[in-house]
């Protein structure tokens, strides 16, 4: 069943598994490909209200030379544990550094992450760490007809918390604006009106707007169809 306009989603998920008869550390010859089709609401509980993220230094995604870019369970396994404490202490997700210099941002948990300085949107280039995901690309694309400057480069943690906005992106998150985040016992609040006033200890505010939000409801319109898709994304199903 697909939900109404603006009730939720219809989830499509693709997998490929394993499922030859064979023990022990090597390829499996054979493989079964599902797909799954799911109605949801928002991937947040906190539905479109701002999210609170959790900057993760003694945990690490994945590392060069490994299978980071790769959609794969082997990249969702080592950010459980990790999500699941930030999740008892109240936070919506995990932001995680890289595994080399522990400074460099690379993904959340579930998402692609970016921020606005001014006019620049910077996200962390994909170097083989971090998943090439549809909803980023997308977004930078749309940034840059906007006539922002989208740079795709090294972002280290301290940009982060110097940054004007912060925002995610994924499939099922689609846009998610970021209201605070904590990193080495910080808070640092985005969004005043998303703010526990009793845990915050520093404020920040941006005087240029809510980029993401822009950014969303553009995304959204192709979507649906209510802005012309000049990428040729949106195709029809008879």
């Amino acid at each position: 069943m697909i939900p109404p306009p603006g009730k939720g989603s219809l989830y499509i998920r693709p997998l490929l598994i394993g499922t030859g008869p064979i023990l022990g550390l090597s390829p499996a010859h054979e493989y079964t490909f599902l797909v799954y089709a799911s109605p949801v609401g928002n991937y947040f509980k906190e539905g479109t209200a701002s999210l609170n993220l959790y900057v993760n230094n003694d945990f690490h995604r994945t590392t060069r030379g490994g299978a980071g870019g790769v959609k794969s369970i082997t990249n969702y396994a080592p950010v459980l544990k990790p999500l699941l404490r930030a999740k008892e202490q109240g936070f919506s997700d995990v932001v995680f550094l890289d595994s080399v210099h522990k400074k460099y941002i690379e993904e959340v948990s579930s998402c692609n992450i970016f921020l606005v300085k001014g006019d620049v949107i910077s996200t962390p280039s994909t170097v083989g760490t971090i998943l090439e995901g549809i909803t980023r690309k997308s977004i930078i694309d749309i940034a840059r007809d906007l006539g922002y400057m989208v740079e795709e480069r090294l972002v280290t943690v301290d940009e982060l918390m110097e940054a004007d906005e912060v925002f995610t992106t994924g499939t099922a998150v689609t846009v998610a604006n970021v209201g605070s985040i904590t990193y080495n016992g910080q808070r640092l609040s985005y969004v005043l009106s998303n703010i526990n006033q009793r845990m915050v200890v520093e404020y920040k505010t941006s005087d240029c707007g809510l980029v993401s939000q822009k950014l969303f409801k553009r995304l959204i319109g192709i979507q649906s169809g209510k802005i012309e898709d000049k990428y040729n994304w949106v195709v029809a199903i008879h």
